[in-house]
């Protein structure tokens, strides 16, 4: 009885630590490839400020080419 009762645990015990194994190593690569977007997000970010100058200075140079064709048109 014992000599079948030792392998079955034996065998039980190595499948499931492989199976904790790959899952652990699942969730690792999971956890890098987050890391990695997260990085990716924190490089390309802007600033609520930053985007606020750059859209009036292009409001500024829009206004200024409609007050040319208004010009051009005027005449």
């Amino acid at each position: 009885m014992i000599e079948t009762a030792v392998p079955l645990v034996l065998a039980a015990a190595t499948g499931f630590s492989v199976l904790i194994s790959r899952l652990h190593n699942r969730v690792t690569q999971l956890d890098h490839r987050v890391d990695a977007f997260e990085l990716r997000v924190a490089e390309s970010y802007v600033s609520k400020t930053d985007l606020t100058a750059a859209m009036e200075r292009f409001e500024t140079h829009m206004l200024r080419i409609e007050n040319k064709l208004d010009k051009i048109i005027l005449k």
